[in-house]
């Protein structure tokens, strides 16, 4: 295994490589839409698995008050490095979230649940401490990406070959499992490639930067409104308001 500060340094150093950049760019843009309905202002945003806290920097920068919580002090110190001031930062355990019900208006998990030992009382935890929705996303076991990176041999050191992948039918069932209720979903993927097609040379850059259905490419997320609020599409297209979970009382 390796140890705290190794991970973090494996995990920055592959976001510097050509195609940990470009899947960076397609994980941000992917993110970016599934909250793209949310309010903002005033708002409360939960990462659980923060990691060095590059969603947290996208989350700020759409105007969200974030915080962050992992289990590894080297991640947090990295995060803390990326963000200063601008996040609150925990160290924590995602199955037993040091906070109170519906506590975070939003809480995300990404590619999260692959490393946890209990995936989903990780998912039901998230829920209990999400007041308005949740995001989770996950690395697609029926996508070209696992057969290209994650079946690996059993010596291999790689954290995705440590990895838990999940099909998305399993992982949308876990969804709703956690969730408690029929609440609206709403799903979309992206990089449909191999990791060899993840660069900005055509027909390559315009594969890549499309927003596929579910389950369709290597990294799939879901998006869980939970409260009776008016949603807005990207273009600013107002959706019915869905009557699920109540929105407690400050």
């Amino acid at each position: 295994m390796w140890n705290d500060k190794d991970t973090v340094r494996r995990y920055e150093e592959w976001y510097d490589t050509p195609e940990g950049a470009f899947a960076l760019r397609a994980e941000r843009r992917l993110l970016e839409f599934l909250i793209s309905g949310w309010p903002r202002r005033g708002h409360s945003f939960l990462d659980v698995g923060c990691g060095p806290g590059l969603a947290l920097e996208t989350l700020y920068e759409t105007g969200f008050d974030v915080t962050g919580l992992d289990a590894s002090p080297a991640m947090l110190a990295a995060a803390r490095r990326r963000m200063g001031q601008r996040a609150d930062l925990h160290v924590g355990n995602a199955e037993h979230l040091p906070f109170a019900d519906s506590q975070f208006d939003y809480v995300c998990l990404l590619t999260v649940l692959e490393f946890a030992e209990n995936p989903q009382r990780v998912l039901e935890e998230a829920f209990r401490v999400a007041a308005r929705g949740v995001v989770v996303t996950m690395l697609n076991k029926w996508s070209l990406y696992y057969l290209t990176r994650g079946l690996c041999p059993c010596n291999d050191a790689s954290m995705l070959c440590k990895a838990t992948w999940f099909t998305p039918v399993r992982m949308r069932s876990m969804v709703r499992r956690a969730a408690g209720a029929k609440m609206p979903l709403t799903m979309r993927s992206v990089l449909p490639g191999p990791p060899l097609t993840w660069r900005r040379s055509m027909p390559w850059r315009y594969l890549n930067t499309m927003l596929l259905p579910y389950g369709l490419g290597s990294y799939a997320g879901i998006r869980v409104d939970l409260c009776n609020v008016e949603t807005f599409t990207p273009i600013g297209a107002r959706t019915k308001p869905v009557a699920v979970k109540p929105v407690p009382s400050p």
